[in-house]
């Protein structure tokens, strides 16, 4: 189980792998965790790779099931009911895309829509 500080220090490293694969910059993916979502595809994919990395996506689907086993690992206690809620008010959003960078994008979206002050991206 993690600080905040220490989710923000591991998301640097998922950060440094998942920025070139998908030739995004700071300016486009850096303040994701701020509501900003640019509607484009390196953008939608940068997303999709960080939740691979986490593992929350399972044969090219985004899994409910994972999120919450993560959210348990990786969050602090005080914070898990919340993301647990966020992520329980998204979990069908993927289901409507076939495709992964858009479900991931806009899972994320919700999420953050749902309650910005719990959402955490690296």
């Amino acid at each position: 189980m993690m600080t905040r500080q220490q989710l923000k220090n591991s998301g640097k490293i998922m950060k440094k792998t998942c920025m070139p694969k998908n030739d995004v910059t700071e300016e486009e993916i850096g303040q994701i965790e701020q509501g900003k979502f640019l509607e484009q595809r390196n953008v939608m994919c940068y997303i999709a790779c960080i939740y691979t990395v986490t593992q929350v996506v399972k044969n090219n689907k985004l899994s409910y099931d994972a999120v919450i086993k993560q959210v348990d690992v990786m969050f602090p206690a005080e914070m898990r009911p919340a993301v647990k809620a966020a992520a329980e008010n998204c979990k069908d959003i993927s289901k409507t895309f076939k495709d992964i960078c858009e479900a991931s994008y806009w899972t994320a979206k919700c999420m953050y829509d749902f309650d910005p002050k719990n959402f955490v991206f690296p």
